[in-house]
């Protein structure tokens, strides 16, 4: 199951294909005892994209035949053991794929010649990952963090192991527990191999990074690296051979730090921008804003959804079995306002008091 939306893979997500491209979207728990029903639902929701292709009759039979086909590989490859909060399954002729998200998303079926993203994009968004770069004299490490967890990647070449060298023992004197092999020229050539390294990955999935590993590193790093400038060093050895688990506890100091103060500017933008009058609330008022590239900024809560029928004017409430219901507004919002280079933020439960679970900051 895929779970890492890069740019590349979010462009070949939408590239047209021969009609019908079916996305298949139903919520899923991680944990006992709601999981128990996930198993059937998945079951169904497919059953029901096989049965609106049977329906359709701008497909042919061998199309709906080899789509079908598609569908239940998908079906095959899911493994609700490592289920996350939300599941899609896209297939078309030649093709199919299974991805996982952090969010909960809308049951549905949607048969068009592009799969449906907006709410990957928006899981992606709300997850905040982050990329992690344990150092170490013989070994640099890189880990993809998200959603309360890190785990190891071997994106961009990662793990780096340095081949053993004979150092003269008069040079490896210690401060502290951390030896003096950061002065060595191989050393340095070392980690300036994982500066570069690094900066492909972060061109290829943009993306904050912290670094991890001894003082001596960390200042060699800044000082001759150039990917890593703008990263968050947190001083900490050791974590280049260690466990996810480990990682994870070193870096949550400095996430949290970051999330608080990432909420507080959030905040302050908005209060500034009522002052100035560019600012909006309510899913109704940031739709329109957000289609006509107007947000700057956007502020969602983590767990605010609506569902919305529009009027031909404006979006009002409906209940999730109307015919035209749009459960997931907010990831279409959220999706536009990214597509349009805003800033969207997620930001915890009540954060943002009166705007009702959403609101931004305007361009003009």
């Amino acid at each position: 199951m895929e779970h890492d939306l890069s740019p590349a893979i979010l462009a070949e997500l939408r590239r047209p294909r021969p009609y019908p491209a079916v996305s298949v979207l139903t919520p899923t728990h991680r944990r006992e005892p709601d999981n128990a029903q996930d198993s059937v639902r998945l079951r169904n929701v497919v059953a029901e994209a096989k049965k609106q292709l049977e329906d359709d009759p701008a497909v042919t039979r061998e199309r709906r035949v080899e789509v079908s086909r598609e569908l239940d590989r998908a079906l095959a490859e899911v493994d609700l053991t490592h289920a996350e909060d939300g599941l899609a399954l896209f297939a078309a002729p030649g093709e199919h794929q299974v991805w996982t998200l952090a969010r909960s998303v809308p049951e549905r079926v949607v048969l068009s010649d592009t799969f449906l993203t907006r709410n990957l994009v928006a899981a992606q968004a709300a997850e905040r990952p982050f990329w992690v770069l344990s150092v170490a004299t013989d070994r640099v490490a890189l880990w993809n963090g998200g959603a309360g967890r890190v785990v190891e990647d071997r994106t961009g070449g990662f793990p780096l192991d340095r081949p053993p060298e004979n150092f003269d023992p008069e040079r490896q004197e210690r401060i502290g527990d951390s030896p003096s092999t950061f002065r060595d020229e191989g050393t340095r050539r070392f980690l300036r191999e994982a500066d570069a390294a690094m900066g492909g990955v972060l061109r290829a999935h943009p993306r904050p990074l912290y670094v991890t590993g001894p003082q001596a590193a960390l200042a060699l790093l800044e000082e001759a690296g150039s990917a890593v400038r703008d990263a968050v060093l947190v001083p900490h050895g050791g974590l280049a051979h260690g466990t996810a688990e480990a990682v994870w506890q070193a870096v949550r100091p400095a996430l949290d730090d970051e999330a608080r103060g990432s909420v507080e500017a959030v905040a302050r933008e908005l209060e500034a921008a009522r002052g100035r009058k560019d600012f909006a609330a309510g899913v109704d008022e940031l739709w329109e804003s957000a289609r006509t590239g107007r947000v700057r900024l956007l502020a969602v809560e983590e767990n605010f959804r609506v569902t919305v029928r529009d009027d031909g004017e404006h979006l009002i409430p409906a209940d999730g079995d109307d015919l035209d219901a749009r459960e997931d507004v907010v990831d279409e919002i959220v999706e536009q306002c990214l597509e349009t280079g805003a800033d969207v933020r997620f930001v915890p439960d009540g954060a943002l008091g009166e705007a009702d679970g959403i609101a931004g900051v305007l361009r003009y």
